[in-house]
């Protein structure tokens, strides 16, 4: 996938979202998704690195447990062909229900303006 392949896939959820989290003074009310690239795991080779492996975080964020945006979202990542781990939890102080994704994404190609 390129980076604009995974923002394209995470527009289609139809939700606010933001890269990493929304800017200051622009308070967001759930239902929203933010994603993020926290980490890499590249696959070395011949002294270059081989192939870009690259941890994807999506966070989905809503007042209460969502089955409807979860499955939607659920459902896009395996059009994608995309495996993750899911977690989730309540946030007290936000009073919001947080669902985590986490996979690892294969970049086939640099595209810096996918963001």
């Amino acid at each position: 996938m390129t980076y604009k392949e995974i923002k394209t896939m995470i527009e289609s959820f139809g939700l606010p979202y933001a890269y990493y989290q929304f800017p200051d003074n622009t308070p967001q009310a759930p239902p929203f998704v933010v994603f993020y690239y926290e980490d890499s795991d590249d696959l070395y080779a011949d002294d270059t690195n081989y192939q870009r492996i690259t941890e994807l975080t999506i966070e989905f964020y809503s007042y209460s447990k969502d089955f409807f945006y979860e499955d939607l979202i659920e459902d896009a990542l395996a059009a994608a062909q995309l495996t993750y781990r899911k977690s989730e939890q309540f946030i007290d102080s936000e009073r919001m229900h947080e669902t985590v994704y986490e996979m690892e994404v294969l970049i086939t190609q640099e595209d810096t303006n996918g963001q």
